[in-house]
């Protein structure tokens, strides 16, 4: 047995740090359920009845909600600061029974009635991982561009951009989401989820694995006799290996969790007022918090106080200072972000999606002197609503292209001119990758062929083979 020294470096999140991240996260239904759910299980809270106007946007919500006045709520006040026996009285009893019966309900409040969203259940799986603050943020994003089939959205490269980190890293991290449950997930496209799932069966390198990396895009052409001569096996086995594929789920997480939310209520509203844009906050729904002014009244009888009454009435009037800062964090953190990106979208506000620019996230942490991660858990799933509509606040964040003259494209605005070509294109000879390609690059849209294959089938839009409408013979 030796002894000696080891330096060990552990990163910790406060508290109320840990609480405002989690506020920023969350849509407006979500909070509204968390907000009330605090209300039932901490007696110092209560919900605030609002006659008057809403709050100005400028204004701070903890200045109807937090009474600076009360030595309770002094953020430098020691527990040797506090009069305990000015406040706690023959009533403390009732605080003792009260925490015994909320122990309970809490128990049963957090038991979940309903199964997790997609999001949530690789979110949790990602917190297993071992992984440094910048990869866990790569992370989260990516699994914030999964769709509810389980399929991500958008190419590594284009998070590396948003992001400003290296492709290599995002690829990675990707990688390690590709593992997770349920098996298929994070993939690019149907023949990349296939494979993945043959993998996790451990099927790599088997005849359907084979049949799927070189025969994919001619599985519709191809019958069992004719794989059989191009791979050289009995039809026997491509017919076993075929039932191996049919098993094989196409959308690995359709079906299998509730949808994050049933309807879209935006959690900011940008109006045009005087020539000028004001954000303001969409939470009439939300219930107003404030420290419950009843607790004086029950705390005033000078009589000895059991110290673990004492530490229950503390810890529920920190928690609940805690919650009433990190609603006013989130509420300022989103409408200066919301600024910002009218500040940068200028021309979308004014004339239409039309005029969308290609902006990453980066552009925004800079502006509000905040982390991309920040931005990030702004974007993802919170809704924003606009005189052009309402929009999930993650589309005002995209990569782009450039045209020859200088002028920039977003990626959206390239895929509305695909599928402009191909609407106006002759159903008898349809347009194919690379002649879309070639007349793309002739209106000065530089754009390599495999992307004009990725974002047409992003678009749901089948290859010209499958477009092309036979002439109907004169009768």
């Amino acid at each position: 047995m030796k002894l000696g020294l080891q330096l060990k470096l552990k990163q910790t999140l406060a508290p109320q740090l840990i609480q405002s991240l989690k506020m920023l996260q969350m849509p407006l239904l979500k909070l509204e359920q968390v907000l009330r759910h605090e209300l039932s299980v901490n007696p110092m809270l209560e919900e605030e009845e609002v006659l008057e106007p809403e709050v100005k946007d400028g204004d701070e919500y903890s200045e109807n909600t937090l009474d600076d006045s009360d030595p309770l709520m002094d953020p430098n006040m020691t527990k040797g600061d506090m009069d305990w026996e000015y406040y706690l009285g023959d009533d403390a009893q009732d605080y003792v029974f009260r925490r015994m019966k909320e122990k309970r309900e809490e128990w049963q409040t957090n038991t979940p009635a309903l199964e997790k969203t997609l999001y949530e259940h690789l979110l949790d799986q990602l917190s297993l991982l071992k992984l440094s603050e910048e990869e866990f943020n790569i992370g989260e994003f990516i699994i914030g561009n999964i769709d509810d089939s389980g399929y991500l959205s958008c190419s590594p490269e284009e998070i590396a951009e948003m992001l400003d980190v290296e492709s290599d890293k995002v690829t990675t991290i990707l990688e390690k989401i590709q593992l997770f449950d349920p098996p298929g997930v994070g993939a690019r496209n149907l023949k990349e989820s296939l494979l993945i799932q043959l993998k996790e069966k451990g099927l790599e390198n088997s005849l359907a694995w084979k049949i799927i990396e070189q025969y994919f895009h001619e599985l519709d052409r191809k019958s069992p006799l004719q794989l059989s001569k191009a791979l050289n096996v009995p039809v026997e086995r491509i017919n076993e290996a075929m039932n191996k594929i049919k098993s094989l789920s196409p959308r690995p997480a359709s079906g299998k969790f509730v949808t994050a939310a049933s309807a879209i209520v935006p959690d900011l509203i940008v109006d045009k007022i005087d020539g000028e844009y004001v954000v303001y906050h969409n939470d009439r729904s939300v219930p107003r918090l404030r420290i419950n002014s009843s607790y004086k009244d029950l705390l005033k009888r000078n009589r000895n106080t059991p110290q673990d009454t004492k530490k229950y009435v503390r810890e529920k009037l920190e928690q609940a200072r805690w919650l009433l800062n990190a609603i006013n964090q989130r509420r300022s953190t989103m409408i200066n972000v919301m600024y910002s990106i009218i500040e940068e979208q200028r021309e979308f506000f004014e004339k239409g999606p039309d005029y969308l620019k290609p902006m990453i996230m980066e552009h925004i942490a800079d502006r509000v002197h905040m982390n991309v991660a920040t931005i990030s858990r702004v974007s993802n799933s919170k809704y924003v609503q606009t005189p052009q509509g309402v929009y999930e606040i993650k589309y005002f964040f995209n990569s782009g292209l450039q045209r020859e003259n200088g002028e920039a494209l977003t990626k959206r605005r390239v895929k509305q001119q695909i599928e402009k070509l191909i609407n106006e294109e002759d159903k008898e000879k349809p347009l194919s990758d690379q002649e879309i390609h070639r007349k793309l690059n002739e209106e000065g849209i530089k754009i390599a062929r495999r992307t004009v294959t990725k974002y047409r089938e992003e678009l749901k839009i089948q290859p010209a083979r499958f477009r092309k409408m036979v002439p109907k013979e004169n009768s």
